[in-house]
Protein backbone atom coordinates (compact mmCIF):
# COMPACT_ATOMS: atom_id res chain seq x y z
CA UNK A 1 0.00 0.00 0.00
CA UNK A 2 1.29 3.62 -0.89
CA UNK A 3 2.36 5.84 1.74
CA UNK A 4 -0.26 9.08 2.12
CA UNK A 5 0.63 12.53 2.24
CA UNK A 6 -0.11 13.27 5.83
CA UNK A 7 2.43 15.38 6.96
CA UNK A 8 2.63 16.59 11.24
CA UNK A 9 6.06 17.95 12.03
CA UNK A 10 8.74 15.87 14.09
CA UNK A 11 8.03 13.03 16.75
CA UNK A 12 10.83 11.84 19.20
CA UNK A 13 11.15 8.44 18.79
CA UNK A 14 14.10 6.96 20.31
CA UNK A 15 17.55 7.82 20.92
CA UNK A 16 20.85 7.35 19.32
CA UNK A 17 21.57 4.46 21.39
CA UNK A 18 18.64 2.49 20.21
CA UNK A 19 17.13 2.93 23.93
CA UNK A 20 12.81 4.21 23.20
CA UNK A 21 11.74 7.84 24.09
CA UNK A 22 11.19 8.20 27.49
CA UNK A 23 9.36 11.24 26.93
CA UNK A 24 11.94 13.79 28.44
CA UNK A 25 11.17 17.59 27.64
CA UNK A 26 12.29 20.93 29.33
CA UNK A 27 9.63 23.61 29.76
CA UNK A 28 10.09 26.76 27.92
CA UNK A 29 7.76 30.31 27.10
CA UNK A 30 6.85 31.53 23.58
CA UNK A 31 6.11 35.15 24.29
CA UNK A 32 2.84 36.95 23.50
CA UNK A 33 5.58 39.23 21.04
CA UNK A 34 6.14 36.37 18.54
CA UNK A 35 3.24 36.34 15.99
CA UNK A 36 3.58 33.16 14.10
CA UNK A 37 1.55 30.40 15.20
CA UNK A 38 2.79 27.34 16.83
CA UNK A 39 1.92 23.97 16.36
CA UNK A 40 2.95 20.35 17.83
CA UNK A 41 5.60 19.31 16.17
CA UNK A 42 7.22 22.39 15.32
CA UNK A 43 10.74 22.90 15.43
CA UNK A 44 11.47 25.90 17.95
CA UNK A 45 14.95 28.69 18.65
CA UNK A 46 16.00 30.15 21.44
CA UNK A 47 13.77 33.77 21.82
CA UNK A 48 16.40 35.80 23.31
CA UNK A 49 13.75 36.26 26.36
CA UNK A 50 12.24 34.02 29.07
CA UNK A 51 9.45 33.76 31.53
CA UNK A 52 8.57 37.24 34.10
CA UNK A 53 9.95 35.42 36.44
CA UNK A 54 13.01 34.06 34.83
CA UNK A 55 12.53 30.12 35.76
CA UNK A 56 12.00 29.34 31.80
CA UNK A 57 13.75 30.41 28.49
CA UNK A 58 11.66 31.65 25.67
CA UNK A 59 11.64 29.92 22.12
CA UNK A 60 9.68 30.74 18.96
CA UNK A 61 9.23 28.95 15.91
CA UNK A 62 12.09 28.25 13.87
CA UNK A 63 12.77 28.35 10.12
CA UNK A 64 14.21 25.94 8.02
CA UNK A 65 18.22 26.69 8.12
CA UNK A 66 17.55 27.99 12.21
CA UNK A 67 19.73 27.01 15.07
CA UNK A 68 17.21 24.59 16.93
CA UNK A 69 16.37 23.93 20.49
CA UNK A 70 13.97 21.38 20.17
CA UNK A 71 10.48 20.41 19.28
CA UNK A 72 7.75 21.17 20.77
CA UNK A 73 5.94 17.92 21.70
CA UNK A 74 2.61 19.46 24.17
CA UNK A 75 1.47 22.47 25.81
CA UNK A 76 0.27 23.59 28.82
CA UNK A 77 -4.06 24.28 27.62
CA UNK A 78 -5.20 27.29 27.24
CA UNK A 79 -7.93 27.57 30.28
CA UNK A 80 -10.18 30.02 27.91
CA UNK A 81 -10.49 27.51 25.13
CA UNK A 82 -9.96 24.02 25.84
CA UNK A 83 -10.57 22.71 22.52
CA UNK A 84 -7.63 24.61 21.43
CA UNK A 85 -4.86 22.32 20.08
CA UNK A 86 -2.33 24.82 19.22
CA UNK A 87 -0.84 27.92 20.49
CA UNK A 88 -2.42 30.93 19.02
CA UNK A 89 0.27 34.21 17.10
CA UNK A 90 0.51 36.91 19.76
CA UNK A 91 -0.29 35.03 22.79
CA UNK A 92 2.05 33.70 25.65
CA UNK A 93 2.09 29.76 26.32
CA UNK A 94 3.87 27.53 27.80
CA UNK A 95 5.43 24.38 25.89
CA UNK A 96 7.10 21.47 26.69
CA UNK A 97 9.94 20.71 24.28
CA UNK A 98 12.02 17.84 23.31
CA UNK A 99 15.72 19.51 23.50
CA UNK A 100 18.17 16.70 23.81
CA UNK A 101 18.73 16.91 19.97
CA UNK A 102 22.27 15.47 19.86
CA UNK A 103 20.88 12.01 21.13
CA UNK A 104 16.98 11.79 19.86
CA UNK A 105 15.87 10.88 16.75
CA UNK A 106 12.88 12.09 14.96
CA UNK A 107 10.17 11.00 12.95
CA UNK A 108 9.25 12.74 10.05
CA UNK A 109 7.42 12.43 7.02
CA UNK A 110 9.55 13.20 3.58
CA UNK A 111 7.68 15.54 0.91
CA UNK A 112 9.68 12.94 -1.54
CA UNK A 113 10.27 9.13 -2.34
CA UNK A 114 13.75 7.83 -0.40
CA UNK A 115 15.63 5.42 -2.12
CA UNK A 116 18.25 3.36 -0.28
CA UNK A 117 21.31 5.71 -1.45
CA UNK A 118 19.53 8.74 0.44
CA UNK A 119 20.53 7.43 3.85
CA UNK A 120 22.67 9.39 5.48
CA UNK A 121 22.37 12.29 3.51
CA UNK A 122 21.57 16.05 5.07
CA UNK A 123 18.20 17.74 4.02
CA UNK A 124 16.71 20.75 5.06
CA UNK A 125 12.54 20.94 5.59
CA UNK A 126 9.69 22.33 4.49
CA UNK A 127 6.82 24.27 5.84
CA UNK A 128 3.75 24.23 5.05
CA UNK A 129 2.12 25.40 8.15
CA UNK A 130 0.52 23.90 11.06
CA UNK A 131 -3.67 22.27 10.76
CA UNK A 132 -5.63 24.35 13.53
CA UNK A 133 -8.03 21.47 13.87
CA UNK A 134 -5.77 19.02 14.72
CA UNK A 135 -3.08 21.15 16.23
CA UNK A 136 -0.11 19.50 13.83
CA UNK A 137 2.75 20.95 12.39
CA UNK A 138 3.22 20.97 8.51
CA UNK A 139 6.89 19.99 8.54
CA UNK A 140 8.30 17.48 6.58
CA UNK A 141 11.70 16.51 5.53
CA UNK A 142 12.27 18.30 2.24
CA UNK A 143 13.95 15.28 0.10
CA UNK A 144 15.02 17.87 -2.75
CA UNK A 145 17.46 19.45 -1.10
CA UNK A 146 19.46 15.97 -0.31
CA UNK A 147 23.31 16.87 -0.29
CA UNK A 148 26.50 15.77 1.66
CA UNK A 149 26.48 19.50 2.87
CA UNK A 150 26.85 19.38 6.68
CA UNK A 151 24.80 22.55 7.30
CA UNK A 152 21.54 21.35 6.05
CA UNK A 153 19.04 20.85 9.10
CA UNK A 154 19.17 17.33 9.13
CA UNK A 155 20.59 13.72 8.78
CA UNK A 156 18.46 11.39 7.49
CA UNK A 157 19.26 7.91 9.30
CA UNK A 158 16.72 5.50 7.81
CA UNK A 159 12.99 5.04 7.19
CA UNK A 160 10.66 4.77 10.47
CA UNK A 161 10.23 0.95 11.08
CA UNK A 162 6.93 0.43 11.00
CA UNK A 163 4.08 -1.95 8.30
CA UNK A 164 3.65 -0.46 4.95
CA UNK A 165 6.26 2.55 5.38
CA UNK A 166 7.95 1.57 1.88
CA UNK A 167 10.88 2.77 0.09
CA UNK A 168 10.94 4.55 -3.46
CA UNK A 169 7.36 5.61 -2.99
CA UNK A 170 5.88 8.80 -2.11
CA UNK A 171 5.83 10.00 1.44
CA UNK A 172 7.59 7.95 3.62
CA UNK A 173 8.10 8.20 7.31
CA UNK A 174 12.32 8.66 8.10
CA UNK A 175 13.91 8.84 10.99
CA UNK A 176 16.00 12.06 11.12
CA UNK A 177 18.45 14.05 13.42
CA UNK A 178 18.91 18.01 14.16
CA UNK A 179 22.73 18.63 12.34
CA UNK A 180 22.24 22.65 13.82
CA UNK A 181 21.49 22.48 17.59
CA UNK A 182 21.67 25.55 20.10
CA UNK A 183 23.16 23.63 23.00
CA UNK A 184 25.98 22.00 20.67
CA UNK A 185 29.16 22.96 20.86
CA UNK A 186 30.52 26.18 20.02
CA UNK A 187 27.09 27.63 18.80
CA UNK A 188 26.09 31.23 19.81
CA UNK A 189 23.90 32.07 22.20
CA UNK A 190 19.96 33.78 21.29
Amino acid sequence: MANTSKPSGFHPVRYLSGAPYNAAMNQYVVPSSDNTALFLGDAVKLAGTGSTDGKYQGVIKASSGDVVVGVVVSMIPNRDDLTLKYRKASTERTVFVADNLSQVLFAVQANAAVVTGDLGLNVNWADAGGDTTTGHSGIQADISTKATTNTLDLKLISLVNVEDNTISDTYPEVLVMFNNQQYANQIAGA
